[in-house]
């Protein structure tokens, strides 16, 4: 157990699915929209199909923004009132996209689902960290990872039931019912666990300044801007998933199906990677991963152009399974040799580098996919492309070594 907590500490065996719960609203939030796109795009009046696009990205852009704000904020108000403040948000958000009657509500809503998602999304690891510490809490937070993979497959399922069954509006109205539960579950169950003796001032100055820390430690600096560059596709991937399964495959729908196996993969790589970090290290997993994204990817593109833009689907899903298991094993190295030197100011500079790489990835990746065309090129393209821009910046962070 780490230090001592403001309150009695949950058992584990309530404690686990609490944050898992917690941990998986932004998942929920992104990945059950996607059956949804279409009908929201049409019915709001979007210019052009690729921009309903921007329901997925714009939740990403408030993430961002809420991630810089939410860390320092817990440090100052405690871990309780800054996660109620951001579910209080995220319904908010909810009720805009509930009631929104343009495309621009829409978006107004999403990010400040977005903002919102992100106090418990970054708060409970701080949550975490207050009580446990060491192997009990790798242990803990393995359990809630196993928990928390589950959700990206079965989120396009369930938003695909729920718009048969009520309409897309229905989906929003059941993340309201959801993120309400959380509350209550959260507020009458879990104890504050950050005492008033260590709570640390809030300000601008002290964003700030963790910023200019990243932005001065060449290895952190270097390897946010990894983060941000591999993550790049994977939001270009999101954003226009729908369209790449439904229109371009005609998968129908069996998309929830093939989104659900792909997302597993990146899970039970993260999974894997628990082990393989211990034999081969961090830096050698993260550059293996990254070269076998690019070249895998070249070497998908040049297949992509014999078939002139459409690669069978069999073909497809296999690259993308590849693709995605490289993924799993990136996430975690690639954040956690970010935050590698900033163990002195940790809260803080979690917060900008999630910020940062978020900051990175979303217009890089928003541009790729508003490009879509109904072929592969862009999507492939920017993996192969953007996996060497990770690779150089793993090997300027390490530059420095």
């Amino acid at each position: 157990m780490s230090r001592a907590a403001a309150g009695p500490a949950l058992r584990p065996g309530e404690f686990v699915p609490l944050i898992a719960l917690l941990m998986s609203l932004v998942a929920l939030a992104i990945d059950a929209m996607l059956p949804a796109l279409p009908a929201i795009g049409h019915d709001l009046g979007a210019p052009r199909p690729n921009d309903a696009q921007f329901v997925i990205t714009s939740l990403f852009l408030g993430l961002g923004l809420g991630q810089m704000l939410f860390g320092p904020l817990s440090d100052r108000i405690g871990r309780k009132p800054a996660i109620h403040v951001g579910l209080v948000l995220f319904m908010a958000g909810c009720l805009v996209s509930i009631f929104a009657s343009t495309f621009e509500a829409m978006i107004a809503g999403r990010i400040l689902q977005g903002i919102g998602v992100a106090g418990p999304r970054i708060v409970t690891v701080a949550l975490v960290r207050d009580q446990y510490e060491g192997r009990r809490m790798a242990r803990l937070m393995s359990f809630t990872m196993a928990v928390f993979i589950l959700v990206p497959t079965v989120a396009p399922a369930l938003g695909q039931g729920i718009l048969w069954l009520g309409g897309w509006r229905a989906i929003f109205t059941t993340f309201f019912a959801i993120a309400a539960v959380a509350f209550a579950w959260f507020a009458l169950r879990q104890p504050e666990t950050l005492p008033g003796a260590r709570r640390r001032p809030f300000s601008p100055r002290v964003i700030g300044q963790g910023v200019l820390e990243v932005l001065r430690i060449r290895a952190a600096l270097g390897y946010t801007l990894a983060t941000g560059f591999v993550f790049a596709p994977f939001v270009a991937y999101l954003s226009s998933a729908q369209q790449i399964f439904q229109e371009a495959y005609g998968t129908g729908a069996l998309f929830p199906v093939w989104f659900g196996v792909l997302a597993l993969a990146i899970g039970c790589a993260s999974l894997v990677n628990g082990r393989l970090v211990m034999k081969h290290g961090m830096r050698r997993i993260a550059r293996a991963a990254t070269v076998s994204i690019t070249l895998v990817s070249v070497v998908a593109w040049a297949l992509t152009l014999a078939f002139e833009g459409l690669p069978p689907f069999w073909l497809f899903m296999a690259y993308l399974l590849v693709i995605f298991l490289c993924m799993g094993l990136l996430f975690g190295n690639l954040n956690a040799l970010a935050m590698e030197p900033l163990g002195h100011i940790a809260g803080v500079g979690a917060a900008v580098v999630a910020s940062l790489s978020t900051f990175i990835s979303v217009p890089l990746g928003a541009l790729v996919g508003q490009s879509f065309d109904g072929t592969m090129y862009a999507q492939i393209g920017a993996f192969a492309i953007f996996g060497a821009g990770t690779f150089a910046a793993i090997g300027w962070a390490e530059g420095e070594r």
